[in-house]
Formats: C-alpha cells, structure tokens, sequence
C-alpha cells in the first residue's frame, strides 16, 4: 500500500496487498473487484486476442507493470455525477506525475488503474469523466482510458467489430503517453499537438503516413 506524501485519505493498493496476511481496509472492502481486475489483467491484457487484428498481447505494457509492481489500483469515493467521477480521479494526475516522472526507467509500465464499482446501469459516468478529463490530461502527456462491460463503444484499430475496452470493472487507467498513441489522439487538433511537441521525431514508421497526410491537407 502506498499512501499519498501530502494527503494521507489518497492511497494506491499494489497487487501483494491483495494477500497479504492483514489485509489494508481497501482490500477487506472491495477485495472481490479488486481481484476480479487482476484477474483479467493477466488473462486479458498480458495476452494476444484472436480478434485483435495484430501479434501481441492486447496490452504491450501490462506485464511489465505487473512484474515490475508498477500496476496500482484505488477505489476512490466517485458520488453520483460524472462532475464527481471528475473530481474524484483528478488528484491522481498530479500523483501519477510524482510517481513516474517521464524520465524514469520505470515510467512507461507504471499505471493507476482507478475502480469504480457499483455502478450499475450509470456506465455513461465512466464515458462522460473520460472524457472531460482527456484533454488535461494529454496535455501533461498522459493518457486515461475508460474500461467496463458495456463495453465502451470504441473500436478496435486492427478489428474495427472489436471493443477492445471490454472490462469486468468499470474503471479509468491512467498511464504515460506512449508514440504508439497516435491514432488515439490525431483528431483532435489540442492532442495531435501535445503528441508531437513529445514525439515529433519519433513517429513509429508505420504511423508517420498519418501525420503527412494531415500535413498534405494543411497544404491544399
């Protein structure tokens, strides 16, 4: 368990708190959606899908953060509102930060994954928070990204009948921008700018035709 240097009601569950011998009060409350996550990390995300599109796990990262005990989780309080779902995971950006600074050999498998359970039917408040939160959080080039059973109505971009955000918990992960995040963020004009004042350079080959494109429309 890790608690929050500044405010001590901020804590980060680490997957050894899920058996350790006393459990802290997180586990003992929400044990089986914490487990359930876990779970599914491993069976899902560390390994290939055969409707991907592509070779590879689902999640290119996902065992190294595990291995690495960088995968963190929280259940923080989210109220009834996407306003409050907002207000909850906010104070976990700056965290993030702290956590793992982008130069940090760590930086790229550490992530926050932020449960929401007990939502019901309300996964329209994942959606919505999701989304008033991108654009700041690009901004500090972060990325956070909506999971539940809906699933999320985002398609795959190997397999566009894929809804790859398909998640036993509704929850946000937050984690670092990665060069690979092109797609996700080029049609948005704030983001296609935050992406490139990081990667500008280092467009992965397979995705610079994304950005001449862009640029050929800008000359025309």
């Amino acid at each position: 368990m890790i608690t929050h240097p500044d405010d001590p009601s901020l804590r980060l569950i680490e997957v050894a708190d899920l058996d350790a011998p006393s459990p802290p009060p997180e586990v003992l409350a929400h044990g089986d959606a914490l487990r359930a996550v876990v779970d599914w990390a491993g069976t899902y995300l560390c390994r290939p899908h055969p409707e991907l599109g592509r070779n590879g796990p689902v999640c290119p990262y996902a065992q190294g953060s595990l291995g690495r005990n960088r995968f963190y989780l929280a259940v923080p309080r989210a109220g009834e509102t996407v306003e409050d779902v907002v207000a909850a995971v906010e104070p976990y950006r700056a965290w993030f930060t702290r956590l793992a600074p982008l130069d940090g050999p760590e930086a790229v498998f550490t992530t926050i994954l932020l449960l929401l359970p007990g939502l019901g039917d309300r996964l329209a408040l994942v959606d919505g928070a999701q989304n008033a939160l991108k654009d700041a959080f690009v901004e500090e080039g972060l990325m956070i990204g909506e999971f539940h059973d809906g699933p999320p109505d985002k398609p795959g971009l190997w397999n566009p009948s894929l809804r790859p955000l398909a998640g036993p918990v509704p929850l946000l992960a937050i984690r670092h921008m990665v060069a690979t995040d092109l797609p996700f963020l080029w049609g948005d004009p704030a983001h296609r700018r935050a992406y490139l004042t990081r990667f500008e350079g280092r467009v992965p080959a397979h995705l610079r035709e994304i950005v001449m494109e862009t640029l050929m429309e800008g000359v025309e």
